[in-house]
């Protein structure tokens, strides 16, 4: 899955170019256009009170992403073993080339039992695995 954005100016930091913490809420931002594009979007999280955690983050800063440059974010499901997932992101620059990529371990969290459980279906196809 890709989500497309326009950088903007709120994304910079006083070095003129992406923070390194917008990078996380951009790659945020992808994974909620892919769920929610898949049938699992913030008002399914809430009336399940089922959704996704990040168990943790590793990310890599490898080009400068500059004001007004337009980025694809993709988003691949590597593996998903038991409760735990495993996402690869990228940031793709107009010339292909890779500004950042990440990995995030992700789980699906019950916010009434406050435990992470097995993926259900609908899950399973909000991030593409039938």
């Amino acid at each position: 899955m890709s989500y497309e954005l326009l950088i903007r100016e709120t994304h910079l930091d006083t070095f003129g170019h992406v923070n390194n913490a917008t990078y996380l809420q951009i790659y945020e931002e992808a994974r909620w256009d892919l769920i929610t594009e898949n049938g699992f979007g913030l008002k399914e999280i809430q009336s399940r009170g089922q959704g996704p955690v990040i168990l943790e983050a590793h990310v890599k800063f490898k080009r400068e992403l500059h004001l007004r440059e337009k980025i694809v974010v993709t988003t691949e499901l590597v593996k998903y073993e038991g409760k735990i997932a495993v996402l690869a992101q990228k940031m793709l620059k107009e010339d292909g080339g890779i500004a950042s990529e990440a990995i995030f371990t992700v789980a699906f969290f019950d916010t009434k039992l406050r435990k992470l459980i097995e993926p259900t279906p609908e899950w399973n196809r909000a991030l593409g695995r039938s």
